[in-house]
């Protein structure tokens, strides 16, 4: 997750921003550790499904196609540090905190970005069959 955080080559400062989102998850949700917190709200924002983009014929169709887990997880790690970026807190480490508090809720920019991959996936159901 730290890789994904840094930024030019920033180990240090994406540890120390992490573990200051960590502390104040812990802060605020008392009953689960902070870690439990995190893997929940990580759990709840990796898509299943993705549309991928393949020509046939002249045509280009998108394609539904299942996810490998690693895949997932990447997705899903970059998509709460690219939405936790774009909130409005004052420190990166108070924004990550707050992107993996509403994953965790099933709420925020995250979620809503795995459910609209979803929804491409399921509208283009009916071309499954030109899987490769």
């Amino acid at each position: 997750f730290v890789n994904n955080l840094m930024l030019d080559g920033r180990k240090n400062t994406a540890f120390k921003v992490f573990y200051d989102a960590m502390d104040s998850i812990s802060e605020k949700i008392t009953d689960e550790s902070s870690i439990q917190v995190f893997e929940k709200s990580l759990e709840n924002v990796m898509p299943n499904v993705e549309v991928r983009s393949r020509r046939i014929g002249g045509a280009t169709f998108q394609i539904p196609m299942e996810i490998r887990p690693e895949r997932k997880v990447s997705m899903g790690m970059s998509w709460m540090i690219k939405f936790s970026r774009k909130r409005n807190e004052k420190s990166m480490a108070q924004k990550l905190a707050a992107e993996i508090l509403a994953a965790y809720k099933e709420e925020g920019a995250s979620i809503k970005k795995k459910t609209e991959v979803h929804k491409m996936a399921e509208a283009n159901k009916a071309f499954s069959h030109f899987r490769f």
